[in-house]
């Protein structure tokens, strides 16, 4: 039983919650540059006697006033406190540009970029990786940063009073560790009369130190869990402890489904904390699939109408969700008919929602081997001039176009490439593979005038789709590859290996037949990057000799260029041949 999060960098995150606790809670070492001292009590003492006891310091937000609080500090106070963002942002629910950004110094708030610190802060690349992660959202936006941040610096402070062997043993036991947490006294300006407003930095010091005991969840939420009548017979009411509750309800519904699982998973969260509108499950079942939609993320309620219409889970469209939050552009990749340019125009129409001007903040373009950086970004295009001469005039693309709206806005714009990889990649983006990864950054485009610089907005989200098995077209570049996150759209994988049969029930009954031709042809192309999609066949009215016309008209065209050089194997995919062999 444990509460450790798994996921691509979730191992390289708490090895960074490791390094805090060797070398800032058990010395006085660094975070960023071991062997220099840095969380030390006299560095400590000057952040507190700067941040902690002035928070009436000029300044409207929280970093502006970090940048006056600090001012003509010792570069090992800016380092510090670098350091100390960096363990308050570890696990945050937050894209990973923005907290590069507030961690080295140079956050960007309402558009206007702040430094707090003179000189930027450097994140070591293996603790940069630890940043990906986005395990808990503390709410309450930058008011309660303060409070967090202090709630943090202070506790460290007050650690550092202990003696060293008292140190060591308080961290060998998550339950006395939080004894202290929760018994330290804030002395400071800033936390004395404000005791508890820091608590969800309590709360994610107790994972990222102890991830096996204590979850990624915030106090109000864990209340809520054991107010859930569905778990009300996993736990001794009588125990005052709301985190041993917890982990006594974890280890029972573990038991009972055979496997780990989040509270806010699909399958969980509907006992306690159900979509709005819904009411909450009172009974559990291990053998329940709930998959009512979470209030999480980017417009996720109605997500189960956008599930229904695609025929994919609603846990497939939440995560799609989740890394277009986190990475701000995502690629579609997988054969042709698996509906990747079909669910890339409805996800982004639904997370766009419904307002009046909602259908102008979706854009789609596609690219193609002659599309050029002046068709995508900015370029100078002929013009008739006065007296029938042509001449030039500089033109926005489709990507300046879209990227201006979305700046002018606090609404999320979407911008959708079809067949990204159909153009030459290199040569179309151009400055923007910095731009992609430093979102708020800003550059100086390759036609604009001098001066004048331009930086993707945040609220810009990019949805490429990708045809694996056009072998005439290159395949992304590792430099592009490593700004999206990918996800796949196969015929013979979840989640789109069920969506065929979905539609045939529903649709053409009788002709559910199609879906095993379909999965035995792809079984003998034995090729991922060229299987047969489900979208040949999604076609009202569908009947026996509508199926015969598209697969010797469209699928087996298709087939015979994959086997161009196995002209031989072509009769074993001829339609009849592959309903007798089809599974019945």
């Amino acid at each position: 039983m444990s509460a450790k999060r798994i996921g691509e960098f979730a191992e390289q995150t708490y090895q960074a919650a490791e390094r805090f606790k060797a070398n800032a809670l058990l010395a006085n070492d660094s975070l960023f540059t071991p062997g220099t001292p840095i969380w030390t009590p006299e560095l400590l003492g000057q952040i507190h006697t700067r941040f902690l006891d002035r928070p009436d310091a000029g300044g409207a937000g929280f970093y502006k006033k970090l940048q006056l609080q600090l001012a003509n500090r010792p570069v090992e106070v800016y380092q510090l406190m670098g350091e100390v963002l960096y363990v308050h942002h570890l696990i945050l629910s937050m894209r990973i540009d923005a907290k590069r950004r507030n961690i080295a110094g140079n956050p960007r708030v309402d558009g206007e970029e702040i430094k707090w610190s003179p000189k930027l802060v450097s994140i070591p690349p293996e603790l940069d990786e630890g940043l990906q992660s986005r395990f808990i959202n503390p709410g309450g936006g930058y008011a309660q940063i303060p409070f967090q941040v202090g709630t943090l610096i202070e506790t460290v402070e007050q650690w550092k009073e202990l003696e060293a062997g008292k140190r060591e043993i308080l961290l060998k036991d998550p339950w006395d560790f939080k004894k202290f947490l929760f018994g330290v006294n804030f002395r400071s300006r800033l936390l004395i009369n404000n005791q508890n407003r820091g608590d969800a930095e309590r709360q994610l010091l107790l994972h990222i130190l102890f991830p096996e005991t204590f979850e990624t969840i915030l106090r109000n939420d864990k209340l809520g869990i054991c107010k859930a009548k569905a778990f009300a017979s996993f736990f001794d009411p009588q125990e005052p402890d709301v985190d041993r509750k917890v982990q006594r309800i974890r280890r029972v519904i573990e038991e009972k489904i055979g496997r780990g699982f989040n509270f806010f998973g699909q399958d969980i969260r509907p006992y306690w904390k159900p979509a709005k509108g819904e009411k909450p499950v009172e009974v559990f079942s291990a053998g329940d699939k709930v998959t009512r939609p979470s209030g999480d993320g980017l417009q996720a309620e109605g997500l189960q109408a956008l599930a229904d219409e695609t025929y994919l889970p609603v846990s497939f469209l939440e995560e799609i969700q989740s890394l277009l939050a986190e990475k701000g552009q995502v690629i579609f990749q997988g054969p042709p008919g698996t509906g990747k340019t079909y669910v890339a125009q409805k996800l982004a129409r639904h997370l766009a929602g419904s307002g009046d001007d909602a259908k102008g903040r979706v854009r789609l373009v596609q690219f193609h081997p002659s599309y050029a950086y002046e068709d995508f970004v900015q370029g100078f295009r002929p013009k008739q001039l006065d007296g029938g001469q042509v001449g030039f005039e500089l033109r926005k693309g489709p990507l300046l176009e879209i990227a201006e709206k979305a700046g002018d806005s606090d609404k999320p714009h979407y911008l959708i490439i079809d067949e990204i990889n159909r153009g030459a990649l290199a040569t179309v983006f151009g400055e923007l593979y910095f731009l992609l990864e430093y979102r708020g950054e800003k550059m100086r485009l390759q036609y604009s005038a001098e001066g004048e610089k331009f930086a993707l907005p945040e609220n810009l989200f990019i949805i490429g789709t990708m045809n694996t098995a056009d072998r005439s077209i290159a395949m992304v570049d590792l430099a592009l590859r490593r700004r999206f996150y990918f996800v796949e759209f196969h015929p013979e994988k979840e989640p789109v290996n069920g969506v065929l049969l979905q539609w045939l029930r529903q649709h053409a009954k009788g002709m559910e037949w199609v879906a095993d031709v379909v999965k035995e042809a792809n079984q003998r192309l034995a090729d991922a990057d060229a299987a047969i999609g489900p979208s040949y066949f999604m076609r009202e009215g569908l009947n026996d000799a509508g199926v015969k016309r598209i697969w010797e008209h469209s699928v087996l065209p298709y087939i015979a260029e994959r086997l161009f050089n196995e002209r031989g194997r072509l009769a074993d995919f001829e339609l009849e041949k592959l309903k007798g062999n089809a599974p019945d």
